[in-house]
């Protein structure tokens, strides 16, 4: 499955080679044209069964994850790191990982809890306080393995079971997965789908690649917080699993030009196939570097509902996911029949 197989690889902001290799792979078999820009977003040209290509519309996913970087390390061989992305230090601790191009294995560690003092317990250790353990015996003997500034990822075995998909990085790796079943379809015209990076850190592949690509209309797949969990109210839910993909209407970065919206709400209903609204406005998402780059672009925002994403490991339904690629395949073949007034 396309989704686990992307949520296995390590890529941290800044560091999608690996990820960006596997997809290129993919579009290489399929015979789609790609390439590659400096800052390492991954453009993919679309072929129709015509000349005619559909001007201006442009699909993007992010390929990079949260996670670390190693800030230094102590003469005992314990790595100091930074966080790379919004991550909660509450998720961190014995969470193992892998470190650098050698996937060398570590695990997060902090102060045993009876050594702490009663005002350590009483909150979340911050990240100066924490360290990662590769069982070197000195700074030396680390120095073997791993260097400052390598990349650390969150190391968790993907799976499925039924409806159910588990794995590190469903976030935006289920979004990667949508694109590159849309880009296995036939389409009468042709379009570009761009896997960019660095999404985590402020957005800054999707910038570079809406500058280059020029689009009129954008649709940014994506991986989204669902909050239907024990402690929420209901009316706090940003989405529920099994609710259908969520359709952004606002978040920190972007407003969803009402046209998209309205054409996703359309194209949901004339499928028979449940939809919601993402009811949280924090956080920011590719749509708004997109929507600001050159002389502006109509962007929408279409997400996979995740639990715990962020973190070490997140949840998500296929339906949910499924229902969003027939959604937007749906929304892709409207744009060409219908055209999109903006």
């Amino acid at each position: 499955m396309l989704i686990t197989e992307l949520s296995q690889i390590p890529g941290v902001s800044g560091d999608e080679t690996r990820v960006r290799n596997f997809i290129r792979e993919k579009l290489n078999l399929w015979g789609i044209r790609n390439h590659t820009d400096s800052l390492g977003n991954l453009y993919a040209c679309k072929d129709g069964r015509s000349s005619r290509k559909e001007k201006g519309l442009m699909l993007s996913a992010h390929m990079d994850e949260v996670g670390l970087m190693v800030s230094s390390i102590e003469k005992s061989g314990h790595l100091r790191f930074y966080k790379v992305g919004g991550i909660n230090e509450k998720a961190l601790i014995a969470k193992p990982v892998r470190i650098g191009p050698n996937d060398i294995l570590g695990v997060i560690g902090a102060k045993a809890v009876h050594l702490q003092k009663k005002e350590e317990r009483e909150k979340a250790l911050e990240v100066d306080k924490l360290y990662i353990d590769i069982g070197a015996k000195s700074r030396e003997d680390a120095e073997k393995a791993v260097k400052v500034g390598d990349y650390i990822s969150f190391y968790s075995e993907a799976s499925s079971f039924e409806n159910i998909v588990k794995g590190k990085a469903l976030d935006n790796r289920a979004g990667c997965a949508a694109l590159l079943e849309i880009l296995q379809r036939d389409y009468p015209f042709s379009f570009t789908a761009v896997f960019t990076v660095q999404e985590e850190v402020g957005l800054r592949g999707a910038g570079v690649a809406a500058y280059r690509v020029n689009p009129r209309i954008a649709l940014v797949m994506e991986t989204t917080s669902a909050a239907d969990i024990p402690e929420a109210r209901e009316q706090d839910y940003s989405t529920s699993l099994g609710s259908g993909p969520a359709f952004t209407v606002k978040d920190d970065s972007v407003i969803t030009h009402p046209r998209i919206l309205e054409r996703l709400i359309e194209v949901a209903e004339t499928q028979k196939r449940p939809y919601q609204f993402r009811r949280y406005g924090g956080s920011f998402t590719d749509a708004g570097a997109i929507s600001l780059s050159g002389s502006g672009a109509a962007a929408g925002v279409i997400s996979t509902p995740c639990r715990y994403i962020h973190a070490p490991v997140s949840l998500l339904f296929l339906e949910d996911w499924q229902n969003l690629v027939e959604i937007t395949d749906a929304f892709i073949r409207s744009v060409h029949e219908k055209g999109l007034e903006v």
